[in-house]
């Protein structure tokens, strides 16, 4: 269980990306989650979607930091239990955190096209479905239908995309249709309305296409590698090769928190009150991004 190809320096190298990833989304989420709980002005419907985002990007940078860890020991000091664990609960967050910038962008199109606000039970039953939908996937692998295996560095877990067959296709493909292909288009439509109704009034109050950009810049190299895999044996791919859409994924919880957290003038607000105590006057949580 050692890390086979890799030198001793990519591995220190990779356990410390891994490191640095998760300390700086975990913070920056970690904020996003206490401000979200300490500050009223920001417990709307749209914003428990970023609450709920920031959630599951915490697990995201949890089970980067289990991965930095071993890397740093050199090898899995958890068993095949904890394997299969970690790589279960490494896709719920990952498909979660997906699945709710999609919901995101789907409560924006609300907002700014219909002028009928998503309310309280309808985001509690969207974040209710991203999560349980998320469950449902990443159950699959446990239950004999593809299967979690170490990442090439083998200080990791993760869905096997090596093996190939069938059984492993047939997973893959209504995978990444339901988990990526399908998010993306949600995101691509509602921002692509929103932007023109900015264009219309003259008046844009935030970047209509940076959240599909940072989605399809974290997930579309792992999601092309998964589909690739289907289709095509990865077994004669560089090890290196493999390790790279799973640190870029990883950036995930980081640039979502700039996006929907910081980039979200509301919201910054109530962080900033958070931190510093000083109310900001513009930020009223009914007229601006939530």
């Amino acid at each position: 269980q050692s890390a086979g190809s890799f030198t001793e320096m990519e591995v220190l190298s990779i356990g410390t990306i891994l490191l640095v990833e998760a300390l700086f989304g975990f913070s920056l989420n970690v904020l996003t989650i206490i401000s979200f709980w300490k500050i009223k002005e920001l417990q709307t419907p749209g914003n428990f979607l970023i609450f709920n985002l920031a959630l599951s990007d915490c697990g995201i940078c949890i089970n980067a930091f289990i991965a930095a860890f071993s890397s740093f020991l050199r090898y899995w000091p958890y068993g095949s239990d904890g394997c299969q664990m970690h790589g279960f609960q490494g896709f719920l967050t990952a498909l979660t955190s997906i699945n709710c910038t999609a919901a995101i962008a789907w409560d924006r199109y609300h907002q700014y096209c219909t002028r009928s606000k998503l309310q309280w039970n309808s985001v509690f039953s969207m974040v209710l479905f991203a999560w349980c939908f998320a469950g449902f996937w990443s159950a699959m692998p446990l239950l004999g239908w593809g299967t979690y295996d170490f990442e090439p560095l083998r200080t990791c877990c993760t869905l096997d995309y090596t093996k190939g067959g069938r059984n492993y296709i047939m997973l893959l493909i209504p995978l990444v249709l339901f988990n990526f292909v399908i998010p993306v288009f949600i995101m691509l439509m509602s921002y692509q309305f929103i932007d023109n109704k900015f264009r219309k009034t003259a008046q844009s109050k935030f970047s209509t296409s940076l959240p599909v950009k940072s989605l399809v810049i974290c997930w579309g190299p792992y999601a092309l590698l998964s589909f690739y895999a289907a289709v095509e044996n990865v077994a004669f791919v560089s090890p290196k090769i493999l390790m790279i859409p799973a640190l870029i994924a990883k950036t995930s919880p980081t640039m979502n928190a700039f996006v929907y957290a910081l980039g979200n003038e509301n919201y910054r607000g109530g962080m900033w009150q958070f931190l510093t105590g000083e109310k900001i006057e513009k930020a009223k949580a009914d007229d601006k991004i939530n």
